[in-house]
């Protein structure tokens, strides 16, 4: 008996997965500030706009694709939004404590986190129309499929 699950097959929390992409983000914009202190590498200013632009990418991607194996969608929806605004926003607050930079000063970030954003429910979307197509389908064919073969001949 194989009970090993793939990582796909659960539906994670989205509160989980917000705060384990923040820590992300704290963890590479720290990691950051110690390259650019030690002055291994040169590091724009910007980088921590980048770096939250990056992990909400990341969250946006992996969240709904978690969204396939969720039992209740509109309720993993709806927390998974809040989780998203709420990452969004410590995000972008944390990028501008630790470079000093508004959204509007970090250049074409601002505009990042508005595609990101319209990629995240687009990404939403279309994983609840995946799956409902799937399930509509694995629906018909457990359902009737004398009627089918009786059809076919």
């Amino acid at each position: 008996m194989d009970t090993q699950q793939s990582l796909f097959d659960r539906a994670y929390n989205p509160i989980l997965q917000a705060a384990i992409t923040f820590g992300g983000v704290v963890c590479f914009v720290l990691i950051a500030k110690i390259v650019k202190f030690t002055g291994l590498m040169p590091v724009t200013d910007r980088f921590p706009w980048m770096a939250a632009a990056a992990f909400m990418l990341l969250f946006a991607l992996f969240n709904s694709i978690f969204s396939l194996s969720s039992k209740n969608l509109m309720k993993y929806w709806g927390k998974s939004m809040y989780s998203f605004m709420g990452l969004a926003g410590a995000a972008g607050l944390f990028a501008y404590l630790t470079s000093s930079l508004t959204i509007g000063q970090a250049g074409s970030y601002k505009w990042i986190y508005v595609v990101v954003t319209i990629g995240y429910l687009i990404f939403l979307s279309m994983m609840a129309f995946l799956k409902n197509i799937v399930e509509f389908a694995q629906k018909e064919e457990w359902n009737h499929p004398r009627l089918r073969r009786k059809n076919r001949k």
